[in-house]
């Protein structure tokens, strides 16, 4: 069970910036290149994922909604933090 979430908590993100990409518009709209979502999708899903949903057509990213997208940096930091430290773990206990 455990890994079932952790999986989803990984492809998640990954998941939702690809179907919205391929289904809508937004994201060739808020970051005008392909080469910038891949790059989110692949290495900081998160932030990509709360960049698009803050994103607005008026004005992109603006004022308090930088707080949400800083919250995808720091969810992106933890799953890869926590990636480092169960590999530690491993190897000093196995």
């Amino acid at each position: 069970m455990c890994c079932i979430v952790l999986s989803a908590f990984g492809l998640g993100p990954r998941v939702a910036v690809l179907l919205w990409w391929i289904f809508g518009s937004r994201v060739d709209v808020a970051f005008g290149s392909w080469v910038w979502p891949l790059l989110g999708a692949i290495f900081l899903p998160w932030t990509t994922l709360f960049y698009l949903f803050m994103w607005s057509a008026a004005g992109g990213v603006s004022g308090a909604e930088w707080i949400v997208v800083a919250l995808g940096v720091v969810l992106d930091l933890m799953s890869y933090g926590s990636r480092q430290a169960k590999s530690q773990y491993d190897r000093r206990y196995a």
